[in-house]
C-alpha cells in the first residue's frame, strides 16, 4: 500500500484526489491550515473516508516541519508527496501591491520549498520517492490579469526543473501537473488588488478583468469535462505507472489550450536535455526521462 501526503487536501484538487486514491487502496494523509471553520465539513468527510488530517501552514517553517513529521508518523512512512496547496490572484498587475504579490509567492513558491525541505530527508534516507506538483497552464504562458499568479507558477516550474535533476540520483522522481482553469473554490479565494486611486487611471479598461472573469465562468460551465475530477484521474494514472517511467509534465485541459502547451513542453524538454548533456549530467535524468 503506497502512502501519500497531499498538501491542501481540502481544496478543489486535493479533495477529489484524496477520495480517488483512498478508493484505490492508497493510505492518504493531507494538510489543512485549520481543521475548523470552512474546512470542517470537508475534513469530516475525508476522515470518514479514511484520510488522516494534519494542520499545516505552508508559510510557517515550524508548522510545516511539524505537520510533515506527523503525516509520516500516522502513515507509517511516505512514498508520495503531492505539493498541491496554493493560492490564486487576479487583477490588473500595476494595482497589485508588493505585499499581496509576496503573499502569493510565499504560499506557491516558498511554501513548496518548506514542504520539500521537511520531506526530502525521509525520501533520501529510504532511497526512493515520488513528488508531484500542482502547477498550471499559465505556469507556461502568461495571460492578462494573472501576472502575479503566473509568476509564482513560472517560479515553481523553474524550481522543479532543478529538483528533477538534483534529486534523481537519490531515486526521487518528479512530476508536474499543469491544469487548465477549473471550476473550483480557487476562484472564491483569489487575492485581488485594492488600489482605487490607480484603478481610476485605467478608465474603462478597469472593468475588463471582471468581464474576462465572467467569460471564463461561462466557458467552464459550457465545458462539463473540465472538472477537478480530471486532476484526480491524472494523479491516479501517474501513480499507477512504473517507478521511473512517469512523464515529467502532465497537461490536464479540455478547453483547447492543452495541446499547444504539450507541444511547447515537448520542445522545451528536448532543449533541456541537450543543455544538460552539454554539461555532462544528462545521465542524471534517466530516472525521469
Amino acid at each position: 500500500m503506497q502512502k501519500v501526503f497531499i498538501s491542501g487536501i481540502a481544496g478543489g484538487f486535493g479533495k477529489p484526489t484524496a477520495k480517488t486514491l483512498l478508493d484505490q487502496g492508497y493510505a492518504v494523509a493531507g494538510s489543512v491550515r485549520r481543521r475548523g471553520g470552512k474546512n470542517a465539513e470537508t475534513v469530516a468527510t475525508l476522515e470518514a473516508a479514511g484520510a488522516k488530517i494534519v494542520e499545516m501552514d505552508v508559510t510557517d517553517t515550524p508548522s510545516t516541519e511539524k505537520a510533515v513529521g506527523e503525516a509520516i508518523a500516522v502513515l507509517g512512512g511516505l512514498d508520495v508527496l503531492f505539493n498541491n496547496a496554493g493560492i490564486g490572484s487576479y487583477g490588473i498587475q500595476e494595482l497589485m501591491s508588493p505585499e499581496d504579490m509576496a503573499r502569493v509567492m510565499d504560499v506557491n513558491v516558498m511554501g513548496v520549498q518548506r514542504v520539500m525541505r521537511a520531506a526530502l530527508p525521509h525520501f533520501r534516507a529510504q532511497g526512493r520517492g515520488t513528488v508531484l506538483y500542482t502547477s498550471s497552464l499559465i505556469g507556461r504562458i502568461a495571460t492578462p490579469f494573472y501576472g502575479t499568479y503566473s509568476a509564482s507558477k513560472w517560479a515553481l516550474e523553474a524550481i522543479v526543473e532543478c529538483y528533477r535533476t538534483e534529486l534523481s540520483g537519490f531515486g526521487i522522481e518528479s512530476c508536474i501537473i499543469e491544469p487548465g482553469a477549473m471550476p473550483t473554490a480557487f476562484f472564491d479565494g483569489l487575492i485581488t488588488p485594492n488600489d482605487p486611486a490607480r484603478e481610476t487611471e485605467y478608465g474603462e479598461f478597469a472593468a475588463v478583468p471582471d468581464m474576462s472573469n465572467a467569460g471564463l465562468s461561462q466557458m467552464l460551465e459550457a465545458t462539463p469535462q473540465q472538472r477537478p475530477e480530471r486532476i484526480a484521474e491524472a494523479v491516479a494514472a501517474l501513480l499507477a505507472m512504473p517507478f521511473g517511467e512517469k512523464p515529467f509534465r502532465t497537461v490536464v485541459d479540455h478547453v483547447g489550450v492543452g495541446p499547444e502547451i504539450e507541444r511547447y513542453n515537448d520542445v522545451l524538454h528536448d532543449v533541456t536535455r541537450r543543455v544538460l548533456g552539454n554539461f555532462g549530467i544528462a545521465g542524471m535524468l534517466e530516472l525521469n526521462a
